[in-house]
């Protein structure tokens, strides 16, 4: 373990943590390496948020272990302050005071000099190109221009390791953009970036290693090409206007994934003129409306996030419903028994068959 936490800027080992009788993190481990970028994916409520503020020290954990920075989580956590910085979900600029004030700020929490203070202060308001706003109340500021003041004032006291939970929420693509490049930046100087969140183009495009949570389990880890190669290939993915029309369409073709939320389905094909035209038949003979279509010739993030979630959850539905059971798996046992007793000709048999099928999918 002490090789490996050398190597490491994050070490996690079964972090655990509950709210009540519910369960948000379920045994995590993590590994992340210096100067890095690792990115932590998830739905809304699979516990990315609790992760930082267990890690940042915000919280604490009901078991397992970490190592941030070399030091153990639990018995320094005051080293593990001085070793880290975190930007939030939202920001921790005081409207009340500049951009320049904010910083000031920041520089005497971290009990800079004056003259060292003042250096990191007008050093960050270039890098951050705030120079001209510095003077100007931080409530008078754009979302993108609040985001990298954010973040220049977690970047005041030099920290190594920077938690970033959700940091562009809200920001127009150009703002967006922007941040990009400033952590890219961050990671080529050798700081280590966590990043959590929602947007998968995002991960794709800054880290070096994804991990997915779902319901408080870690369901899938890698590199992003790692994750893309571990799902099935080119899809088509059909949208629909309404319940009925998902459900008409999953029973028509089999073999397909559904998304009720979405009121989505994937469909297994190669993408190719002749496969489209089949499919749109198929749907044009059984008489299936449908919304929107796109086409993927090859896995991207969106579809390792919907398959390690939606087979997660998918799973969790059936076991915990057990109607669900009953029609999914138990109805067509029933089914089939009873066909045992007819013959061919019985037109009884004709019945059970297309029953069979339509529990069968």
């Amino acid at each position: 373990m002490t090789s490996t936490r050398a190597r490491s800027a994050i070490t996690v080992t079964g972090l655990r943590k509950s709210f009540g009788d519910k369960v948000v993190l379920d045994g995590i481990d993590l590994d992340v390496a210096e100067g890095t970028t690792f990115s932590l994916l998830g739905p809304n409520g699979a516990g990315k948020t609790t992760a930082v503020r267990i890690l940042s020290t915000l919280i604490g954990s009901d078991g397992g272990r970490a190592w941030i920075a070399g030091h153990d989580l639990a018995k320094e956590p005051e080293a593990v302050r001085r070793a880290i910085g975190v930007t939030g979900q939202f920001s921790a600029v005081d409207d009340l005071l500049t951009g320049e004030e904010n910083l000031v700020l920041m520089a005497d929490l971290n009990h800079l000099g004056r003259a060292e203070g003042r250096r990191r202060v007008a050093e960050l308001l270039d890098r951050f190109d705030l120079v001209e706003a510095a003077g100007k109340q931080a409530s008078t500021y754009s979302g993108g221009m609040r985001r990298r003041l954010d973040l220049a004032m977690t970047l005041v006291g030099g920290p190594r390791i920077i938690f970033l939970d959700e940091p562009t929420t809200g920001l127009d693509p150009r703002s967006r953009h922007t941040m990009w490049q400033i952590v890219r930046e961050l990671v080529a100087e050798g700081v280590t970036i966590f990043l959590t969140t929602q947007y998968l183009e995002e991960a794709d495009e800054l880290a070096d290693r994804i991990a997915v949570l779902d319901h408080g389990k870690l369901v899938a880890s890698g590199t992003p090409d790692e994750l893309k190669r571990g799902i099935p290939g080119g899809h088509v993915r059909l949208r629909f206007g309404d319940t009925a029309g998902l459900d008409a369409a999953a029973r028509a073709l089999g073999g397909s994934t559904r998304d009720d939320d979405a009121l989505t389905l994937q469909v297994p094909s190669d993408g190719g003129v002749s496969a489209l035209r089949a499919l749109l038949d198929r749907l044009e003979q059984a008489a299936i409306e449908v919304d929107g279509l796109s086409v993927h010739t090859t896995p991207d993030l969106d579809d390792v996030f919907f398959a390690v979630t939606m087979v997660r959850r998918n799973t969790k539905h059936t076991l915990r419903n057990p109607s669900t059971m009953i029609m999914t798996i138990g109805l067509p046992v029933i089914l089939l028994l009873l066909f045992v007793g007819f013959r061919p000709d019985d037109p009884r048999a004709a019945n059970l068959t297309k029953a069979v099928r339509a529990c069968l999918g």
